[in-house]
């Protein structure tokens, strides 16, 4: 049985990974958030400590690390995406192997830094890069191997998860803390891609504002299509009112919506990095560079069979 640090208790996705604790049948040994509404816990693991003061946190983490016994394993991170690095390090310098949720860094540069650090320590950090374990995901890279196709597939890659007006004003809404859209909600689907289609050929990006983005990416056996959207009014009339999210990847008329089992992929994450599978700092460095590139990108539209429909909607409306 491991012993784990929860680094994040109050956030969206906190619960997610302490029902992960859970049941992989592991113990949350002591968790901390500046917020105290982390109530969750008293359904999950009960005689955790709690901390809202990082200082008490870690120092009762280094505390525990005097007996074997009772040190501290794995710290889980789910803090703003701003404050991933330094807590990442701060793990590290426990003693404790780091699982971190998405986005794992803002760039390569902290990459690096981190790879320097788990030399330091010999601690190991691990990023939670759930669609690579999603049945849908793992049946269509096998078809996409076992196809042997010379031409590259044409895809179009949606996803909408439709956020409240708390979003922006939110630390989420703000881009030196999130990073903005592509790379808060999207680093995983771009993992996915290059998971998927192999190495990046060309990245542009056509649009982006607080709600929304969208561009085109080539990769070794695809150009793909692709579009982001926190906006409830994105989503297709056949799923409003139905369901807040759509996930989906159209491979040349033929399309795969994977909405569901999305949420239910952490544990199967955990179980891996237990196992000695897991997915650690060099294969999150794919996704990194490619959103660091979105980031800082504005491309103007040359070819327009590289826009996604939804973009092309966008462009038309605002006069582009």
């Amino acid at each position: 049985m491991k012993n784990f640090a929860l680094i994040g208790a109050a956030g969206y996705i906190a619960p997610r990974h302490m029902k992960a604790i859970k049941e992989t049948n592991n113990q949350l040994v002591v968790a901390y958030d500046i917020n105290d509404s982390v109530g969750i816990i008293d359904s999950i693991s009960p005689s955790s400590e709690f901390f809202t003061e990082f200082e008490r946190f870690s120092d009762y983490c280094y505390q525990l690390k005097r007996d074997v016994n009772k040190k501290i394993d794995i710290v889980s991170i789910c803090s703003p995406n701003y404050l991933h690095s330094p807590h990442i390090a701060a793990g590290l310098r426990m003693g404790a192997d780091v699982i971190c949720e998405k986005p794992l860094v803002p760039t390569e540069a902290v990459l690096n830094e981190l790879i320097e650090i788990e030399k330091e320590t010999g601690q190991k950090v691990y990023n939670i890069l759930q669609l690579r374990h999603h049945d849908a995901i793992l049946k269509l890279k096998e078809q996409i191997a076992t196809a042997n196709r010379s031409e590259k597939y044409e895809v179009d890659l949606t996803y909408i998860t439709s956020r409240g007006k708390w979003y922006l004003e939110s630390w989420k809404g703000d881009l030196n803390k999130s990073f903005g859209i592509a790379t808060n909600i999207g680093v995983h689907f771009f993992d996915m891609l290059h998971f998927i289609f192999g190495d990046l050929v060309d990245n542009e990006v056509y649009y982006t504002d607080d709600t929304k983005a969208g561009g085109y990416l080539e990769y070794d056996k695809a150009r793909v299509r692709w579009f982001l959207s926190i906006d409830a009014e994105d989503l297709p009339e056949s799923v409003k009112g139905k369901q807040p999210t759509y996930r989906s990847i159209n491979i040349e008329g033929d399309e795969i919506e994977f909405s569901g089992g999305f949420t239910d992929l952490h544990t199967v994450s955990y179980q891996e990095i237990l196992a000695g599978r897991g997915y650690g700092l060099e294969d999150a460095r794919f996704g990194v560079k490619t959103v660091e590139y979105i980031r800082h990108a504005k491309d103007s539209v040359t070819d327009e069979s590289r826009v996604h429909p939804n973009i092309k909607r966008l462009l038309t409306i605002n006069g582009a």
